[in-house]
Parts: structure tokens; sequence; C-alpha cells
């Protein structure tokens, strides 16, 4: 098992994917390495795209299992892509940054807590899930703070008690806390995670990894 990788060099690879249950997608520039590794290790085929032209798929696109809610600036060809897949919600302009501001599984989803309510509404009709308004572990870009997958959701070590119980109170998986790339507190920055399994940026240490495989269920 490969547990951990870098792009190019960059330990920070969940800014430039975004994995589901059946697909990842991840920047089309990747290194061929990078792609086949994560298929691999999750178990489902990655498809190489862009959102609004950029590289930053992680930061730009989330969703569940119901469908995917992406950037409104992703041009038509991008949300093709995406749409062969599942439905796709568009986010307005000023609050486009999807896969920065919400963390998203079949249970729930956490929104940065400045998000409008409507946005907020809409999100939840969507993905069919309960939304939470605030941020985790006092940072309101809550998808790039923790990762949430249909086995369990791991939040910063900095999340408090109240965060913490918030979340369990809508969901019955495991819900820790953790880092990945030696102390990093932006866990879905450097982890990329599915039912079937994850991999870590190069940084993350032997420790990080074991906390990532107890709370989401992959300790054999």
């Amino acid at each position: 098992m490969t547990e951990t990788i870098d792009i190019a060099g960059n330990e920070h690879i969940g800014v430039y994917c975004r994995a589901f249950d059946d697909v990842v997608f991840a920047a089309s520039d990747a290194p061929d390495r990078f792609i086949e590794v994560v298929g691999e290790e999750l178990s489902v085929p990655v498809v190489r795209t862009t959102i609004q032209g950029c590289s930053i798929i992680g930061s730009l696109l989330v969703g569940n299992n119901r469908g995917f809610i992406v950037s409104g600036m992703a041009t038509p060809d991008e949300i093709a892509v995406l749409q062969e897949y599942r439905d796709v919600l568009l986010l307005e302009r000023g609050m486009n940054a999807a896969g920065n501001i919400i963390l998203a599984n079949d249970d729930i989803a956490v929104v940065h807590p400045d998000m409008p309510d409507r946005f907020a509404e809409e999100i939840a009709e969507f993905l069919e899930v309960p939304v939470l308004m605030m941020p985790i572990g006092g940072v309101p870009t809550v998808g790039m703070t923790a990762v949430a997958t249909s086995r369990g959701i791991l939040l910063p070590t900095r999340a408090s008690r109240q965060e913490i119980e918030a979340i369990e109170e809508h969901t019955d998986l495991p819900v820790g806390t953790g880092t990945v790339n030696m102390g990093t507190n932006l866990i879905g920055t450097g982890l990329v995670a599915n039912k079937s399994g994850y991999i870590a940026g190069s940084a993350t240490s032997g420790y990080e990894l074991g906390r990532i495989e107890e709370v989401f269920g992959f300790v054999e």
C-alpha cells in the first residue's frame, strides 16, 4: 500500500483533487504516477479535468453520492464532465470556492458561517442533508480543514468539543481529530479519501497515518 504521495514535490494533494466513492477528479496536469496511485488506493477511476480553467480541483468542487457542488464560474465543458456522474449545483459568484467552504458527506454538510442562508438552504435540499453553518477549529473554510467520507469524519485537533458534538448529533459515523503533513490542521489540503481507501500528503507522519486509519476504519 502507498500511504503518502506528493504532486511534483507538493504535499498539499487535497488542493488538486477531490474524491468520491465512485470517482476522483484530479488536476489535468497531475503527473501520471499520481493518477495511478490515487486510482489504485481509492479503487475508482481518476478523471483529469479543470474547474474554471484551474487545477485546484479540491478547492472548487465538493459533494456527496447525491450530487456535486461546483464554482459557478465552471465552464460548460467542465460541468459536462461532472454531469457524467451526478447532477451539479452551481454556486453563485462571491462565495464560489465550493471545496473550501463546504464539508459534506451523505449525512451532513458544514458550511462557511458567513454563507447566505439561501445558499445553505439550497445546499441542504440538493445534497439531502442537514446543514450546519459554523467554523471548525475557528477556521471558516471548513472544506479545507476537515475531510468527510461515508466511513467517518476527520476534524483538526483544534476543533472544539462543541463543534465535534454538533457534528456528532447528525451522524452515526466515527468523528475524530488529527493532522496531516507533520502537524497541519488543514486536513483537507493533505488528505484524499473515500469509502475504499485514502492517500495522504508525503510529509504525513506514521502517527498521523494511524489516526487517519483509525477514524476511517482502515485499521487491519
